[in-house]
């Protein structure tokens, strides 16, 4: 995202559902533009700065945030950094907190942390 390169898109599992929305997103990217789920931004914006938050994540943190980035589930993860699912578990809940990321019914934790590591300068 940080190199401008365009066409790229992420929504919400719950916005794919809306054809419009997805048809919209779809569109765009194929122009080259952004498609991002309102919802995200709308989080991303609300969480302050992030430079200073990650600037306190652990090597293995950012290790684990880097191949979260990826895409990797945390099986795959713990795989990759021969840890258990379990150790990579703890790793992304110390995470999620360091960088104010709250468990709620609304947040997509993943994703706001990925959003974060990504947009880090």
């Amino acid at each position: 995202m940080g190199d401008g390169a365009g066409g790229i898109g992420y929504l919400l599992k719950e916005s794919v559902f809306h054809a419009d929305q997805f048809i919209d997103a779809l569109e765009r990217v194929a122009d080259g533009r952004t498609a991002m789920d309102p919802a995200v931004i709308a989080e991303l914006l609300s969480s302050g700065p992030s430079n200073r938050r990650l600037g306190q994540l652990t090597d293995r943190e950012n290790s684990v945030l880097g191949l979260m980035a990826e895409e990797l589930s945390n099986q795959a993860i713990g795989r990759r950094l021969f840890l258990s699912e379990s150790a990579i578990s703890k790793y992304t809940t110390s995470m999620f907190g360091k960088l104010g990321i709250t468990d709620d019914d609304n947040s997509h934790r993943r994703v706001l942390a990925v959003l974060t590591y990504l947009n880090n300068p």
